[in-house]
């Protein structure tokens, strides 16, 4: 597929005085694309559309560059330490994903300029950490791959956490643009993850991302590489046929893998789960998907600030789990499972 390019852009004017938002409106102006001022990118109104469906379609096309001024990192992933924000929201349109609900109102990409202080922040960080590694996940609220081929701003964070002792870099995508990332000097510091499904998954709830051939290509380029590889499976979902798919998916992995090495493989496994605010806005956005979404089929788990999701229920989710890691103990018996939630 083709790498994300914006239809509109807003621009802070404040982020015009670091380099990096200078850059991007000479950019985006060489390209020809609308530019509109606003004065905070978490106040973006008056998008185009004539209703709240084609409101949220331009969002998803729409990159806001701005001044990240909360420099307090989100923690507690099961993934890594803390979370580092180079950018808010994602032009793909995968029907489950968390950050409808956590981005609400503001479905728009959100790109932050003042890269250099998020740095010193992280650095913070680590020092308070030492000796132990501070992990830094740089995918929570975005999927930052697909849109660094404008900003570079992940390839500047590669290089950062190449040079430090005590920290670590990872990030999840779904899209193949990662020839720029190709050159950056890693240091093995960061573990590139690729997050894989069934084919049943991805033809009917990820449109708008790169499709699998195109996730296991870059996966090879990144290997090749020399940095670290992970996959994410997630989110595990029964369907029709779901053993017979996700025993496919491990078989293509194995043989497109062929001749990489993979002697510090990875494998995250994440069930499906909703929450019923997510549901509400899942079915304003994509009315027609297929996604299984119904309370009674699913145990309420408890989570962080009261709000609860609807998981399997356990006899499910343990045959989900014993499935998927039988499959990675088949195909992959080197690579560690770090988690299955």
């Amino acid at each position: 597929m083709k790498p994300f390019v914006p239809q509109l852009v807003y621009i802070e004017p404040k982020a015009l005085e670091y380099p990096l938002g200078r850059e991007l409106k000479k950019k985006f102006e060489d390209m020809n694309i609308e530019i509109k001022e606003t004065t905070s990118h978490n106040q973006i109104r008056n998008l185009p559309g004539e209703s709240d469906f084609q409101k949220y379609r331009v969002a998803k096309s729409t990159l806001v560059v701005g001044v990240r001024r909360t420099l307090k990192f989100d923690t507690s992933k099961p993934s890594a330490e803390y979370a580092i924000p180079l950018a808010t929201g994602c032009m793909g349109h995968c029907h489950y994903c968390y950050l409808q609900t956590t981005l609400g109102s503001k479905p728009y990409i959100r790109v932050y300029v003042n890269t250099e202080e998020i740095f010193e922040q992280a650095a913070k960080y680590m020092e308070e950490r030492k000796p132990e590694i501070t992990r830094f996940e740089a995918a929570c609220t975005s999927d930052i791959v697909g849109v660094d081929h404008l900003t570079h701003s992940l390839k500047r964070a590669i290089e950062f956490f190449g040079e430090q002792e005590y920290g670590a870099l990872r990030f999840v995508t779904k899209f193949e643009h990662v020839d720029h990332l190709l050159d950056a000097k890693h240091n093995g510091k960061t573990r590139f993850r690729f997050s894989v499904n069934s084919r049943y998954v991805i033809k009917h709830f990820e449109p708008g991302t790169s499709t699998f051939e195109g996730r296991l290509e870059a996966a090879r380029k990144v290997a090749d590489a020399g940095y670290p590889l992970g996959f994410i499976v997630a989110p595990i979902y029964r369907h029709e046929n779901w053993e017979e798919g996700y025993r496919e998916l491990f078989e293509r992995l194995y043989t497109s893998l062929q001749g990489v090495d993979l002697s510090d493989l990875t494998f995250e496994l994440i069930q499906h789960r909703f929450t019923s605010p997510a549901k509400k806005v899942i079915l304003k956005n994509y009315p027609k998907s297929k996604l299984e979404l119904d309370e009674s089929k699913r145990k309420y788990k408890w989570g962080r600030y009261g709000i609860g999701k609807y998981v399997y229920k356990n006899e499910e989710a343990k045959e989900l789990e014993d499935t998927i890691r039988g499959y990675i103990a088949e195909f992959f018996p080197q690579s560690q499972v770090q988690y299955f939630t």
